[in-house]
């Protein structure tokens, strides 16, 4: 049901959409949300002759991926309310009764993710968001060629000056994560990296998913490698999964060349169908460090969790953090996470993903193949690459999908990459929360499909 914003609601969300910092440097979006229930979303249009009308959209960004319950789930209202009356406040200094209850339940003997990351190897610390885990991760394997004490290098690892990254990456915006993004747009007037000796390293691209190139790679500077920084599918690039055996193999190159191996899970946590996406046929692939995010906030708290070999860490006190897993963070992440197995929520995606992968093929790529390009992706993370024509009008397809019901964001793509390996244009990221259905799924898709034909259309 169509609805019209009062004169006095339209223009409060105008001025303070103009207090808000512009970080897209164009046009903002002209809209915004009113409320929602589950993947539903209640949109204000802002401007032009619609300015104050309201329409549903169902959700493909789950709030940059991070709303894996969608909104307003009753038990997430419960999660909070315990937050906030049982546990208390504690820093990182004192201990916490939630705390390790979450710990111990995920990591102790019998834990659910025990398996993977045993407590008597692993060791754990909470931050802010995504880039301030990636941020810590990479300052444990930096100060891992030093004595922590004297700050001199490890015998053994002083030529140890080669961090790899991969084409198309994305591990946040922070100053120390930047270097790793192969985007001159990012990087460029920011301070570098030292390279010089002791300190300096360097941050080397190669292609993703190409098990030719990292032999390759290793074969010739595999002893100066440091770390290898992953993710086990690239989001921003386009939602790019990397062939079977790839992230494996990857892990035994590091092992037998003495580099590290850092997971960037902040993305992928809870949207595989699984807990963790470095995993394969054979069981979880072994890394030293694996920074989670996004998910693990359940949508309501912006919080990473990350999960280091215990003999990794940094200089006294060069960690402490006012966020490191609060009581009230890890009740939410206690409950949450316990509901997403109660619920089978992960089992779940995992057959939504099959059956939005053939609806995503079918009523998009083969209906408006002069729009889209591929579909890929797996449980409820999936891209639609746009051809170089769509990609062209990218901000106008968006607004007609947009109009027509379903709110959709796009990733930047890989765009040019080496060894001869296909540009990637920009993919429309389709991660929807956990709590989607079936029919949902098949309206979102509907509904994207009915914006590409007012698109086309008027595009004509």
């Amino acid at each position: 049901m169509t609805e019209r914003l009062s004169a006095d609601a339209l223009s409060i969300l105008l001025q303070g959409r103009d207090i808000h910092l512009n970080h897209y440097g164009t046009h903002r979006q002209p809209f915004a949300v009113l409320g929602g229930q589950g993947v539903h979303q209640r949109l204000a249009e802002l401007e032009g002759e619609r300015a104050g009308t309201t329409f549903d959209v169902i959700d493909a960004s789950g709030g940059y991926a991070s709303a894996c319950l969608g909104a307003n789930h009753p038990a997430v209202r419960g999660i909070l309310d315990r937050a906030l009356t049982d546990v208390g406040y504690a820093t990182d200094e004192l201990g916490s009764l939630e705390r390790s209850h979450l710990l111990y339940e995920l990591f102790g003997p019998g834990g659910l993710w025990a398996d993977t990351f045993p407590g008597d190897a692993y060791h754990v610390s909470g931050r802010n968001s995504g880039s301030e885990g990636m941020e810590l991760a990479l300052r444990m394997v930096l100060e891992s060629r030093f004595d922590q004490r004297t700050l001199r290098p490890v015998p053994g690892k002083e030529e140890r000056d080669i961090i790899v990254a991969f084409e198309g990456a994305w591990h946040g915006w922070t100053s120390g994560l930047v270097p790793l993004l192969n985007r001159r747009h990012y990087r460029v007037g920011l301070p570098a990296q030292e390279t010089g000796k002791p300190y300096g390293v360097t941050v080397e691209h190669v292609p993703f998913g190409d098990p030719q190139v990292l032999a390759d790679y290793f074969g010739d500077r595999g002893h100066r490698v440091l770390a290898v920084v992953v993710e086990a599918i690239q989001g921003d690039a386009g939602i790019l999964l990397p062939p079977p055996g790839y992230l494996r193999g990857l892990a035994r190159l590091c092992g037998s060349h003495g580099a590290l191996l850092v997971a960037d899970e902040v993305l992928t946590f809870a949207k595989s169908g699984a807990f963790f996406a470095m995993t394969d046929d054979d069981g979880p692939v072994p890394t030293d460090i694996t920074v989670i995010g996004k998910s693990v906030g359940m949508g309501v708290l912006s919080t990473s969790m990350v999960i280091a070999r215990r003999s990794l860490t940094v200089r006294s006190s060069g960690a402490v953090a006012t966020s490191d897993l609060r009581p009230l963070t890890c009740a939410v992440l206690r409950d949450g996470i316990q509901l997403m197995v109660n619920d089978k929520l992960l089992e779940h995606s995992a057959t939504l993903g099959e059956q939005l992968g053939e609806l995503l093929r079918h009523r998009l790529v083969d209906r408006f193949p002069e729009l889209y390009r591929e579909a890929r992706g797996v449980g409820v993370m999936h891209g639609l690459e746009l051809t170089e024509a769509a990609a062209a009008r990218l901000d106008d397809l968006r607004r007609h999908v947009i109009r027509s019901g379903a709110y959709v964001e796009f990733m930047a793509g890989a765009g040019r990459r080496s060894r001869g390996q296909r540009y990637v244009f920009p993919t429309m990221r389709i991660a929807p929360p956990l709590v989607t259905t079936g029919d949902e799924a098949e309206q979102l898709v509907d509904r994207i499909a009915e914006g590409s034909r007012r698109f086309r259309e008027a595009s004509a």
